[in-house]
């Protein structure tokens, strides 16, 4: 993102958090918010919760009822992610049970 991304620009991502640790997440967020300040605009398909987290980002899920506007703390990847990191041990014995 540092060396291909410029401002002024349009970028479609499609799952660009498969390759990145959660530290890497991270950091793409931080570019992804240099170059909003540089005129570009990013449509990314994602199920990391943490790029998810981007302030003012408008997400979109698709389900049953078609496509549809969802708060962040709504999404279904934020809710087992939440879940998992709050107690791994329970999260996991129920998986395992």
């Amino acid at each position: 993102m540092i060396e291909r991304f410029r401002g002024n620009g349009f970028y479609v991502l499609d799952e660009p958090e498969a390759a990145l640790s959660p530290q890497r997440q991270l950091s793409a967020i931080t570019r992804i918010h240099e170059l909003l300040g540089m005129r570009s605009q990013f449509v990314i398909a994602t199920h990391s919760p943490i790029l998810m987290a981007y302030p003012d980002a408008w997400i979109y899920q698709v389900g049953p009822d078609g496509v549809q506007r969802v708060d962040y703390r709504d999404t279904e990847h934020y809710r087992v992610a939440k879940a998992f990191l709050q107690n791994p041990d329970a999260f996991l014995r129920e998986l395992m049970a």
